[in-house]
């Protein structure tokens, strides 16, 4: 087997998909089915990344390579074993090369999807897995009610199970070590944006200049401000799957992004074309790569200098942990904690957003605060 990525010669409909998976037999001949399913399930909007396009390509090159290196076939789901050729497949991961589970469940992902597109095509006459129910670990505490799946869920049984690692996430205390750290007016504000709003690595990167104003000439009077995160808005902006969202930052800090903007990111922007679209710029004047993994090398570097390991999903999870602890103990803001932070992280699910129930019920009374007002109070000049 061969795994090759195209080049912008590759035009469908139209478009350009540089970098898009393509597997080959030995022959180099097209692998039919798997290309087939590349189209069909990364270019209509299934996953909607451009990221998850080099992990959906690994899984299928590396399943149709242990099929092929064991003489299987594919279309072989009814081959009188007592392991259907997934489930062998899962453990040759597990047991030979010794994957990480959740590296498994990755892998198997993108192959039980291609089965179920498989199926769909009539290339196959039924899966090669069996669905069952599992037993989902039940929530406690002031959202349980949150949880309607009666405590199950349906999972198809070559899945290893699922043992979520719990996020870890900065207390204040920390908060305030890394920013003291961050002696960088531009990495301190690229931090403190990270910490006021959950946004991903990849979305401060693109976090358009034009978003930024002062509340008090826009004659809003919020307390917190919604700014419309729109990837189709020209503004520059990037959001998973490229999907629309809405976010809430506190008026103060609104305040504080306008004074960055108009005051000291000038000096950056001046090393450079003008124009640039992007809020945060580098030491060049340009803006940060589009993968974000600049701004996780700067956080991390900072968190070294304050004895604290940390990168920038580290932040997100504060954000959203301290945002429950906040909104649980102000029940008069009429909001659903945790739908608020759902839509706020960009999570498709729900599901996602609970792992951080995990930490609100389990955090100690002294952890309560409101934790905007601790953010803000620690902010300083600009």
């Amino acid at each position: 087997m061969e795994l090759v990525w195209a080049n912008e010669d590759l035009v469908i409909a139209g478009r350009p998909f540089s970098r898009f998976p393509i597997l080959l037999w030995d022959s180099m001949d097209s692998c039919i089915p798997a290309n087939q399913f590349f189209r069909h399930y990364l270019l209509r909007g299934a996953i909607g990344s451009k990221r998850s396009w080099p992990s959906t390509g690994r899984a299928l090159y590396d399943f149709f390579g242990f099929l092929q290196a064991h003489e299987i076939d594919w279309r072989d789901v009814d081959r009188g074993e007592a392991k259907s050729l997934v489930a062998a497949y899962r453990d040759y991961c597990l047991v030979a090369c010794k994957l990480a589970p959740n590296t498994t469940r990755q892998r198997l992902h993108y192959i039980c999807k291609f089965y179920e597109f498989a199926l769909k095509e009539g290339w196959v006459k039924r899966l090669p897995f069996d669905y069952e129910e599992r037993t989902l670990r039940r929530e406690t505490g002031f959202l349980a009610h949150v949880d309607s799946s009666g405590g199950k869920a349906i999972a198809n049984d070559v899945m290893p199970r699922s043992h979520k690692t719990i996020p870890k996430f900065l207390s204040m205390v920390e908060i305030k070590g890394l920013l003291d750290a961050a002696e960088n007016p531009h990495h301190r504000i690229m931090m403190r944006l990270a910490l006021h709003t959950g946004l991903r690595r990849e979305e401060l990167a693109a976090f358009p200049l034009t978003y930024v104003f002062d509340p008090n000439e826009a004659r809003r009077s919020e307390c917190n401000l919604r700014i419309r995160l729109d990837p189709f808005d020209g503004s520059g902006m990037v959001t998973k799957g490229s999907k629309l969202r809405d976010i809430y930052v506190s008026r103060q800090f609104m305040s504080e992004l306008y004074r960055y903007a108009t005051k000291l990111r000038g000096e950056r922007a001046s090393l450079s074309p003008p124009l640039q679209k992007a809020l945060l710029l580098n030491q060049s004047g340009e803006p940060y790569g589009s993968d974000g993994k600049s701004l996780n090398r700067i956080i991390s570097h900072t968190g070294k200098r304050a004895g604290i390991k940390v990168n920038t999903h580290m932040l997100r999870h504060t954000y959203a942990t301290h945002t429950l602890i906040s909104l649980q103990r102000n029940p008069a803001s009429g909001l659903e904690p945790l739908v608020f932070v759902q839509r706020q992280l960009g999570h498709s699910s729900i599901q996602t957003t609970m792992v951080y129930l995990h930490l609100v019920n389990e955090m100690a009374d002294e952890a309560v605060f409101a934790y905007n007002d601790e953010l803000n109070a620690l902010s300083g000049a600009i």
